[in-house]
């Protein structure tokens, strides 16, 4: 799909001067319900969500169903050639930290993304029917899993791929269990609520390099400072099976694995099908499908 041109930005990020903080003027839940929208999120679910920007949602997933896709998630792993660029290392070593484009691959993984245990839960947030923005696999392997540093998916989805509105969420399926130890994800509760502008413009083809290492659209660390002082730091501990849905705006990043046991998480970001994707705001072209599938279907409800 072609993108069509910029209109207005309302969410101003990489400029060449500093930024003010942009209060968030798009709703969380877009149901014109709100809490009591229909769905199989309850309605004590969807407030939490709406007030810290997540939701643990426990044992949606058997352990059979996360062995066989970790088992899936190894065999594209080993098999895949050393040119291909959905599959990402980690910065100072060999091991896989990233496999992008599950929904375009063959198997448990395609099937996955398009389960209705997650797709139901996104499109009664979004209120619409919904596109596979992005899909990926995050790992920390035993002993060698690097960090992944502060940021907000909206910040780059908006700079880098031009997603226009924060109509978007990203569902975390624990496939091993996420302990306090080996590397969970950390969020800002309530964070979802401002939209921090990174600085920096964003040099050409980025992804190439902060696939590895993220540094730019990286809020400074006055900002995370300030706002976990409001909203505190928490850690996603989770066991295998549980599902996890994030606000497309809640600021996360999560430790190094130090420990023997890996983690394995897969994260399937649902769009509005009436959230346009346009030229990127950050001037630079749109990164390549795998991080940002454009063939999406038309908008409809």
């Amino acid at each position: 799909m072609s993108p069509v041109v910029t209109s207005t930005d309302r969410y101003l990020t990489r400029a060449s001067a500093p930024a003010q903080w942009i209060d968030r003027s798009d709703p969380v839940i877009h149901h014109p319900l709100g809490l009591d929208a229909p769905g199989p999120l309850s309605a004590p679910e969807l407030r939490r969500y709406t007030r810290d920007g997540y939701v643990v949602l426990p044992a949606v997933f058997s352990t059979e169903e996360c062995q066989l896709l970790v088992a899936e998630v190894d065999r594209f792993g080993a098999a895949a050639a050393a040119d291909d660029s959905t599959v990402i290392h980690e910065p100072d070593g060999e091991a896989v930290r990233s496999l992008f484009a599950l929904h375009r691959r063959d198997g448990l993984l395609s099937a996955f993304c398009h389960d209705p245990r997650l797709v139901r839960r996104a499109e009664q947030v979004l209120y619409s029917k919904s596109w596979i923005h992005q899909s990926r696999v995050n790992r920390k392997a035993a002993f060698d899993g690097r960090e992944f540093g502060w940021h907000s998916d909206f910040e780059t989805w908006h700079a880098e791929d031009g997603l226009s509105d924060m109509r978007a969420l990203s569902i975390m399926v624990a496939l091993t269990d996420n302990l306090a130890a080996n590397g969970p994800l950390l969020v800002i509760p309530g964070s979802h609520r401002t939209f921090v502008p990174c600085p920096g413009a964003t040099p050409d083809q980025n992804w190439r390099s902060s696939l590895r290492r993220q540094e730019y659209g990286v809020p400074d660390r006055g900002a995370i400072t300030r706002l976990a002082a409001d909203g505190g730091v928490e850690a996603v501990v989770a066991r295998a099976g549980s599902v996890v849905l994030f606000d497309c705006n809640l600021l996360h990043a999560s430790a190094g694995n130090l420990t023997p046991v890996p983690r394995t998480n897969v994260f399937v970001v649902y769009a509005s099908g009436e959230n346009q994707l346009v030229t990127p705001f950050a001037g630079s072209a749109p990164r390549p499908w795998f991080l940002c599938d454009r063939e999406r279907p038309e908008a409809r409800r």
